[in-house]
């Protein structure tokens, strides 16, 4: 990214905090950053520092309460509820921790469901998702519900699920909390061949250090801050 061109995150001032009881809790009091269009970011930090929280600004799930949050030409901050669900809908994709697939589906069914929102057609959206199925490596897979899938397979599924719209943006809250360590590197590779070869811009929250090592850079949050930056070698 060249000094002329805009970041494709930007946060700049960031204020946020919660009110537990009658005590307000500060997370964030004056918080920048910015993502260049194709990045890979791994966020870390301490539990209590703010990465559930920026995630969920991210997502669209909650709003700052001062400052500007901009995703491309959106302003978040400056959106309701209802178009901020709409825009996450259209621009993202989240990949859970815990999957979150739905066990009485199918994995073709699972994957299926950001695309009902759609208007297309029934085979248009079998076309979309054998796709992305093929792509994360289940082709054949489609029929089998998630009790019959380990748990790499299932976290596949989610991707799968997350990019079968065509996101130019990808979330991922702990996408391999929950796994061996092999099963976490093949979800890793399958995230980094996402970045480098179909240019998803990826911001990837973990505790796990062999999980950041996978990203371009690594910023850590500290305290509702972030207190240094590593890039890959």
């Amino acid at each position: 990214m060249t000094d002329t061109q805009e970041p494709y995150i930007a946060l700049s001032g960031i204020r946020k905090g919660y009110r537990i009881g009658g005590e307000a809790i500060p997370i964030f009091s004056n918080l920048d950053l910015a993502i260049p269009r194709g990045d890979f970011v791994a966020i870390m930090g301490p539990s209590g520092s703010g990465k559930s929280t920026l995630l969920n600004m991210l997502a669209g799930i909650d709003r700052p309460d001062a400052g500007t949050l901009r995703i491309g030409s959106s302003r978040l901050d400056q959106m309701g509820e209802a178009a901020r669900s709409s825009w996450r809908a259209h621009h993202m994709g989240i990949v859970f921790q815990f999957y979150n697939l739905l066990p009485m589906l199918t994995a073709a069914e699972n994957v299926e469901l950001p695309l009902l929102l759609k208007p297309l057609s029934a085979r248009e959206r079998r076309t979309r998702v054998d796709k992305v199925l093929d792509l994360v490596g289940l082709a054949g897979r489609e029929k089998q519900y998630p009790a019959m899938m380990s748990g790499g397979q299932q976290q596949r599924v989610g991707i799968a699920r997350a990019i079968v719209s065509d996101p130019g943006l990808l979330l991922c809250d702990e996408p391999t909390g929950d796994l061996d360590r092999k099963s976490a590197d093949e979800v890793l590779e399958m995230l980094r061949f996402l970045n480098r070869e179909l240019g998803k811009t990826i911001v990837m929250v973990t505790h796990d250090p062999q999980a950041a090592l996978y990203a371009k850079r690594t910023l850590h949050l500290d305290k509702g801050d972030f207190i240094e930056e590593k890039r890959a070698a």
